[in-house]
C-alpha cells in the first residue's frame, strides 16, 4: 500500500490499487453486519455502501491522528453501513416507540432496585397490565442498529493501533474514567434524565411519562446536569 502521507496525491490509477487492496475489508464488514440482519436484506447492497465508506476514508485520512488507515478505513465502512441502515424503516413507528419505552422503562426499573428487574417490575414502570406488556415484547424487533455499531467492532486491529500509540490510548481511557466519575458524582435522577435522553433516545415529554416528572422539569434536570459534567470536567480534580 502507499504511504498514506501521499494518498491525496496519487493517481487515479493507485487510487484504484489502494481501493482493491482494501476491497476485502469492507466485505468482512458487511458479513459481520449482515449475519444479524433480517433475511431480507441483501448483502451486495452492504458492501455496495460500504465500498463508498471505504472511498470516502481514503479521500478524508489524516495520518497525523496517528490510526492506521486500515482502522479509520474501517470505521468509516461500518459508519456508511450502519447510516444506510438507520435510513430504513424496518419497523412501524409505534412498534420502534414501544421498544424505546420498554428499554427504558427497564433501565429505571433496574436503578430503582439495583438488580435486573422482573417483567412485572417493567410493566408496573410502564403503568401496562401484564398482558399488554407480553403484546409489545412479543412485537420486540430481534435487532437494532444501535447494537450493530458497538459489536462488530475488530478487537484485534484497534488493540493494535493502541499498541502503536500508547499515549493515545491512555488519555483515552482518561478521559472515559473522568466522564464515568463525574456522571457517577450526578445526582440519581440527573443519572436516569441523562440515560433515557442520550442512550435510549426519549423525547422529554416520553421521560416525563416514565419518571413522572413534568416536561419542563425534564428540561431543567438535563441541563443542570450537563452544566455539572462540564464544570467536572473542566475541573476534575477540583483544582
Amino acid at each position: 500500500m502507499p504511504d498514506p502521507r501521499v494518498l491525496k496525491t496519487l493517481s487515479d490509477e493507485e487510487r484504484q490499487c489502494v481501493i482493491l487492496e482494501l476491497l476485502p475489508q469492507v466485505r468482512l464488514v458487511a458479513r459481520r453486519i449482515h449475519s444479524r440482519l433480517p433475511h431480507q436484506v441483501s448483502l451486495d447492497d452492504l458492501v455496495s455502501t460500504g465500498i463508498l465508506g471505504l472511498i470516502s476514508a481514503i479521500d478524508s485520512y489524516d495520518p497525523s491522528r496517528n490510526v492506521s488507515l486500515r482502522t479509520y478505513a474501517e470505521f468509516k465502512i461500518r459508519g456508511a453501513i450502519l447510516d444506510s441502515l438507520r435510513r430504513l424503516d424496518w419497523a412501524p413507528r409505534r412498534q420502534r416507540r414501544q421498544a424505546k419505552q420498554i428499554k427504558a422503562a427497564t433501565a429505571l426499573a433496574e436503578q430503582r432496585w439495583q438488580r435486573l428487574p422482573t417483567d412485572e417490575e417493567v410493566a408496573t414502570e410502564l403503568n401496562l397490565r401484564m398482558e399488554v406488556y407480553r403484546r409489545w415484547q412479543a412485537k420486540l424487533p430481534g435487532w437494532n442498529v444501535a447494537s450493530l455499531g458497538s459489536a462488530d467492532c475488530d478487537s484485534e486491529s484497534l488493540a493494535s493501533d493502541e499498541r502503536a500509540c500508547p499515549a493515545a490510548a491512555f488519555e483515552r481511557n482518561e478521559l472515559k474514567g473522568a466522564l464515568a466519575a463525574a456522571i457517577a458524582g450526578l445526582s440519581r435522577i440527573r443519572q436516569v434524565v441523562l440515560r433515557l435522553y442520550y442512550r435510549d433516545e426519549l423525547r422529554p415529554r416520553e421521560i416525563s411519562r416514565i419518571t413522572g416528572l413534568h416536561e419542563t422539569r425534564v428540561y431543567r434536570i438535563r441541563r443542570q446536569a450537563i452544566l455539572q459534567l462540564r464544570a467536572c470536567m473542566s475541573n476534575p480534580r477540583g483544582q
